[in-house]
């Protein structure tokens, strides 16, 4: 074999795919794209290098720069979140999910958390993390109608069961979890509060959607590369109720679930913070407009978007029903065809075992704000939609406008400048 051809050939891809999405509509609400600033660190010498333990108390030596990125990460973290504690270790949403699972509940346990088919990350499943660590799972009640948990019966379900950690958060995240309603039963059982911010973290940090923190939780966990425009990493933040608790977490991240913490991308995550910081409030608040815009455009062109009595969502994410349209498993491959990239995705509705072929779309707009598109490109972009979903064009018609549209808007926004003219299509 020749091993060279190979290494080419795997670079010829990487062009390849940043070439196809420079031409297409990336929709997936669980990405997004880093600053040009951000990215050099993903280049550094940092990411040749090992960090273990904490800033100051390290099992390496070399970290004497490293230290100073990595206190600055976790002071920016605490100002932009308003937070006592922040671990910035955690190299994924998952990991940090993970850690807090190792750290505040052991195998036996009762967590309360969400549903998969109700819109629930699988980390809270009995197949993914929350089922790995042992722990007895109890599903909120859930109201269709509203898409989100039913208050009345999970206050009596809490109550009832006394769980010692509840898990809030989605992976379908349309409207704030209900943390003020339930606080009372909450603290009755004395159980940890737990958010996964995963989705919604840029949208929290920019002053949009709710304040986790400030409404009864006590731990917040989150991925720093969906709506907080980072590198694929993950975080984890408290105001922990005492010293036990916080030390907890820190050993459920390390030794816990991690060792070397990959620090090309926490100084990348440290810059990441720096800008939403300064950026973050304008870019939150138009990722919601955009999104409800969207939600609006579609429901007006017959799509079967949820919750149009409640005006779509308060996030960046809307849920379509796609049933009478053929499913969401046809529609999306139909769309990857014309360079829409989004996700099938299981609705309340649905058995959990059809996550293959579910009957609905999940729809994400944090990336298209991220260069720069606003309310008039989402009527644009729900016109694209339709032409595939409703009236089942030829895809390849629908790429060609695709193409015109996205390429109105090529240069990352809502960060600080590292060169004039950057183009994130020039990547390798």
């Amino acid at each position: 074999m020749d091993y060279e051809k190979e290494a080419m050939d795997i670079r010829r891809l990487a062009k390849e795919h940043t070439q196809w999405f420079h031409d297409s509509l990336p929709m997936i609400a669980s990405e997004n794209l880093i600053s040009p600033l951000a990215r050099e660190m993903l280049i550094s010498d940092l990411h040749n290098r090992y960090a273990e333990g904490l800033p100051g108390a390290r099992y390496y030596q070399g970290n004497i720069y490293v230290d100073d990125i990595e206190r600055k990460a976790i002071d920016l973290a605490k100002e932009l979140f308003k937070v006592e504690w922040a671990d910035v270790r955690p190299i994924s949403g998952t990991v940090a999910n993970m850690a807090t699972l190792f750290g505040l509940i052991k195998p036996g346990g009762t967590i309360m958390t969400p549903n998969v088919a109700d819109g629930a990350h699988i980390s809270s499943a009995k197949f993914g993390a929350v089922g790995m660590r042992g722990l007895n799972g109890v599903t909120y009640p859930f109201d269709t109608d509203i898409m989100n948990i039913d208050i009345d019966k999970a206050d009596k379900l809490i109550r009832e069961t006394s769980p010692k950690l509840a898990l809030f958060g989605m992976s379908v995240f349309l409207f704030p979890a209900p943390l003020k309603e339930l606080r009372d039963a909450l603290e009755e059982t004395g159980c940890y509060v737990w958010y996964d911010a995963a989705h919604v973290l840029g949208l929290i940090a920019g002053g949009q959607f709710q304040d986790p923190l400030r409404e009864g939780v006590e731990v917040m966990t989150g991925s720093t590369h969906k709506t907080l425009p980072g590198p694929q990493r993950g975080i984890l933040l408290a105001n922990p109720r005492n010293e036990k608790m916080q030390n907890k977490l820190n050993y459920g991240v390390f030794p816990g679930v991690s060792s070397n913490h990959h620090l090309h991308t926490m100084a990348a995550l440290a810059i990441s913070l720096a800008e939403h910081l300064a950026f973050g409030k304008e870019y939150a608040a138009q990722t919601v407009k955009n999104a409800q815009a969207l939600g609006q455009a579609m429901h007006e062109r017959d799509m079967g978007v949820l919750c149009p009595d409640q005006g779509f969502t308060k996030s960046h994410t809307i849920a379509v029903d796609v049933r009478k349209n053929g499913g969401g498993t046809p529609l999306v491959e139909a769309m990857e065809q014309a360079n829409i990239i989004a996700n099938k995705n299981l609705l309340p509705w649905d058995d959990v075992n059809a996550a293959q072929n579910p009957s609905g779309i999940r729809l994400g707009v944090q990336e298209l704000t991220r260069i720069g598109m606003k309310e008039g490109e989402m009527a644009e972009v729900a016109e694209l939609l339709k032409r595939i979903i409703v009236d089942h064009e030829s895809t390849a018609s629908v790429k060609e406008d695709v193409k015109v549209l996205k390429h109105q808007f090529t240069k990352v926004q809502y960060c600080f400048t590292v060169e004039e003219g950057y183009d994130y299509i020039d990547i390798v």
